[in-house]
């Protein structure tokens, strides 16, 4: 039976060396539920994602996506098989492709590539810029096609890790106004993490607090 949860955390411990990260967390989010976890810089609030993306071998627990095992303490699911989307505060666009290269990069579904870049482009008002490179085009412009790549392959969660530290007041209200119209239309899950308050109440429902590596709810 299919599980209503689209992110399971079950008692998830992670460490680096003795020292331990991420101790208990619990936490489940479903389709079009949107969380933010806040902390301090050092809290674990990456690592917690890296997790996530399959990216870390974590020490105990299990978590699950779309009520599937992806990681416990003996096996870790690739991140490119776990159907989420990941968008950094640097961006990380590749250098070398265009901004419709970069959009399509991670689209498997061929037949539908084009009719995907086009929503997306269009949502994200960068239908423009579609030739240039990256370093040709603007920071703002160089995150919307960062959040548009992420969304691209139709993910059922979206984790964002700080993504908009980089931008003005004013691009940040912009993309907070994009972002919600877009996260409504598609119901994807939405886990952010952020220190900032203001921007959880802005793009989340619910938050947690993550402080000496334990998760509670705010």
């Amino acid at each position: 039976m299919m599980s209503d949860s689209v992110l399971k955390i079950d008692g998830l411990c992670h460490a680096y060396k003795n020292h331990e990260i991420l101790k208990n967390i619990d936490l489940d989010l479903r389709a079009g539920e949107r969380t933010a976890v806040l902390g301090e810089s050092g809290s674990g609030k990456s690592t917690l994602l890296r997790c996530i993306a399959g990216l870390e071998m974590i020490k105990r627990g299990k978590i699950l996506l779309n009520g599937r095992i992806v990681s416990d303490h003996v096996m870790t699911v690739p991140t490119e098989d776990r159907n989420l989307g990941m968008v950094l505060q640097e961006r990380a666009l590749f250098p070398h492709l265009t901004v419709i290269d970069n959009i399509m990069f991670g689209i498997d579904k061929v037949s539908s590539k084009h009719r995907i870049v086009a929503d997306l482009t269009k949502l994200f008002k960068i239908t423009s810029i579609l030739d240039k490179f990256p370093s040709e085009i603007s920071g703002g412009e160089q995150q919307r096609v960062a959040f548009a790549r992420s969304l691209a392959p139709e993910p059922e969660l979206l984790m964002l890790d700080e993504p908009f530290s980089a931008l003005n007041q004013e691009l940040k209200e912009e993309l907070y106004a994009e972002l919600l119209s877009i996260f409504d239309e598609r119901n994807v899950a939405v886990l952010l993490v952020t220190h900032d308050l203001t921007e959880a109440n802005r793009l989340t429902s619910s938050q947690a607090k993550l402080d000496g590596g334990e998760l509670t709810k705010t």
